[in-house]
């Protein structure tokens, strides 16, 4: 049963949630503005581990990154020991992140406002691989696409939707309060997605593959690994887990794995970019050939996150180098001693 401080914050954000999507458009995007900016000069925790991650691009890119109005200091323990156009560079590209990531949570909010045809005239898209997937799926094989945390997902897939997919299954955290979780779930139901909880289900591993067999579309956020059971690969010049669900559904159901990124362009449009499919290989076992489609997965993530830092909303830690040894140690432990290499990424 749920507390009273989480009845509370679920009829708080429901409430906030209806009037994002009846404020203009204008006057909810200045205020999503305004709130990343005050987080993005407050430097908690969330914006010091992004510009953690942001290091990684800075350091394999020069010049890509996005600039901003007057950037502010360096942040403590991500600044330090840089030139000061380097930490002036890292902190212009955290604040378009932050910007670009009230933009992702703007979207949610005012989605059943955005009508079909804005989206379908505002998506800039490689059009053949979008028409080769759908054929998959006609033909009944099914399609999975991988993606990281970039850009606005989840109106990209209303638009493959609408396109002529007709639905997709995907994956997603439970979160707390469950009045929150059941209004996000209630949300990506309304726009013809079958969202699998990470807990409280059945496994989703099975489910996806149940549907990759009967031809259907799977959507699956893989940047970050949230089972333990990830696969160590390389990533932005450092080692990283990353999930071996997508690579394992295709490896076992035959199903197309094909990365996919999503960008913002503009103040009122989208891009998105469908990758080639990474073949299963012919030899190895299949851990083995999930674990060389990840680093190609990964690969892929790479180039797309290069090609658009701003829109990269990873505020967790990712790089193996950041995160706890203890629980680094133990995950090990657990992939050694289960054999379970089915981790499932999670938006």
């Amino acid at each position: 049963m749920a507390t009273l401080r989480e009845r509370l914050s679920g009829a708080a954000f429901g409430a906030g949630w209806d009037l994002v999507s009846r404020l203009p458009e204008s006057v909810a995007r200045g205020l999503f503005n305004f709130g990343a900016d005050i987080a993005w000069r407050r430097q908690g925790g969330g914006v010091r581990v992004l510009e953690g991650n942001l290091t990684r691009i800075l350091g394999t890119d020069r010049g890509s990154a996005s600039t901003a109005d007057s950037p502010g200091p360096v942040a403590d323990g991500t600044g330090a020991g840089r030139p000061k156009e380097e930490g002036a560079e890292l902190r212009a590209l955290s604040r378009a992140v932050m910007r670009s990531y009230a933009r992702y949570y703007l979207e949610t909010f005012r989605m059943q406002t955005i009508p079909d045809e804005r989206i379908a005239s505002g998506m800039h898209i490689n059009f053949g691989q979008a028409d080769l997937a759908l054929e998959y799926m006609k033909n009944g094989r099914g399609v999975i696409f991988a993606l990281p945390h970039m850009g606005d997902f989840e109106l990209t897939g209303r638009w493959i939707i609408g396109y002529g997919a007709g639905s997709l299954t995907t994956v997603a955290e439970r979160l707390k309060p469950e009045a929150v979780f059941q209004r996000f779930l209630d949300f990506r139901q309304g726009l013809g997605m079958e969202v699998l909880p990470t807990t409280g289900g059945q496994h989703p591993f099975g489910v996806m593959a149940q549907r990759l067999r009967a031809g259907k579309l799977v959507c699956i956020v893989a940047d970050r690994d949230l089972s333990d059971t990830g696969v160590e690969v390389d990533f932005l010049g450092e080692k990283v887990l990353l999930p071996a669900g997508p690579a394992s559904l295709a490896v076992q159901t035959g199903a197309a794995l094909m990365p996919v990124s999503c960008w913002f362009e503009g103040e009122d449009e989208w891009g998105a970019h469908i990758y080639d499919e990474i073949p299963v290989p012919a030899d190895g076992t299949r851990k083995e050939k999930a674990a060389a489609m990840t680093q190609a997965m990964a690969a892929a993530f790479e180039d797309a996150i290069r090609e658009h830092p701003e829109d990269w909303h990873m505020l967790q830690k990712l790089f193996i180098r950041d995160l706890d040894p203890g629980r680094l140690a133990r995950s090990r432990n657990r992939v050694v001693t289960s054999g379970n290499g089915n981790g499932n990424g999670a938006p």
